[in-house]
């Protein structure tokens, strides 16, 4: 059985260019779907935390996370490191 997201958020992170990650995508029900569905089709990882999604989920489209959720943001961003690593 396929899992149901019922919200997601995309973040996106370039350090060169920004100094915090950004919100690029959020939604709830069939948006939060198809955001899981497009981040899967492009082997992006995906990490489920409902609390933190439920936190991102409150700010704007391309608006940068605050500095209250960047340790636990960067947690999230080393664990997609590593998977990358052992992907590769």
């Amino acid at each position: 059985m396929k899992k149901q997201y019922k919200e997601a958020v995309a973040l996106s992170y370039n350090p060169e260019e920004l100094s915090a990650p950004i919100i690029k995508a959020k939604g709830k029900g069939e948006t939060a779907e198809h955001i899981v569905q497009t981040a899967s089709q492009h082997n992006i990882p995906i990490q489920q935390d409902p609390s933190l999604v439920h936190l991102l989920s409150k700010l704007e489209i391309d608006e940068k996370i605050p500095k209250e959720l960047f340790e636990v943001v960067a947690e999230l961003f080393a664990f997609i490191y590593q998977i990358d690593q052992k992907a590769k």
